[in-house]
């Protein structure tokens, strides 16, 4: 196999591959939003707010209104559920195929089987709900990362209130889901370093797309603001 034919070390076919693999994590935050907010205000459900609407010494809240238990299990049940919705449409996908490649299978640097990892739940969607569930807690882990610097820094979002971050609104989710993804989810294409041109290329644009989603759904009308 020559390199012409690995879509991981293609400039432009790498980050779509990385962005098709780890979309788990990439909508885990919509599905968060899913859990958090559009839920509890239809139906009338309890949110609990993960710090508690704790404080710390400088004065501003330890993570805020936005991050709640329920936005976390939302988050990360509904990575795993995009997983298995991947899987559903890349099995058996090969090379000819990318950025669409199964996410269970295994190219390049892996060479153990997938039926050996600690993930591993039987054959089929049910260890892609899994992976999808880890990549979407790494999001949600992240995310919450981001929103504690972004406080202890002062830039808050309390309610209606809203602080423009593009950075810390994007980059610690993507850098979370990128780690826990090749930290735990070997040996499936999914934790093989050789994504890493992809999601390096992937990280560069993330805060563009992210801004770009956001202006768009202020011109919508789904969002209050354009960030």
């Amino acid at each position: 196999m020559t390199s012409e034919n690995l879509p991981w070390e293609d400039p432009f076919m790498a980050p779509l591959l990385v962005l098709w693999l780890y979309l788990p994590g990439y909508l885990s935050n919509t599905a968060a939003m899913l859990g958090g907010k559009w839920i509890p205000d239809l139906t009338g459900m309890p949110v609990y707010r993960i710090d508690g609407g704790g404080e710390l010494r400088d004065g501003n809240r330890i993570l805020g209104d936005g991050k709640t238990w329920n936005g976390l299990i939302g988050g990360t049940l509904g990575g795993g559920i995009i997983g298995a919705v991947l899987y559903y449409f890349s099995n058996g996908n090969r090379l000819e195929s990318a950025p669409f490649l199964d996410p269970l299978s295994s190219y390049g640097t892996n060479s153990a089987q997938l039926s050996d990892a600690w993930f591993y739940m039987g054959e089929g969607a049910i260890t892609a709900f899994s992976m999808g569930c880890i990549l979407g807690f790494g999001c949600m882990l992240g995310d919450s990362a981001g929103s504690f610097v972004k406080r202890r820094i002062g830039h808050k979002r309390e309610g209606s209130v809203s602080s423009e971050s593009p950075l810390l609104d994007t980059l610690p989710f993507a850098v979370s889901t990128f780690f826990f993804g090749q930290l735990l989810l070997s040996p499936s294409i999914v934790g093989s370093s050789d994504l890493l041109l992809g999601m390096a290329i992937l990280l560069v644009l993330t805060p563009i797309m992210h801004r770009g989603f956001n202006i768009l759904g202020y011109k919508l009308g789904l969002k209050s603001v354009p960030y």
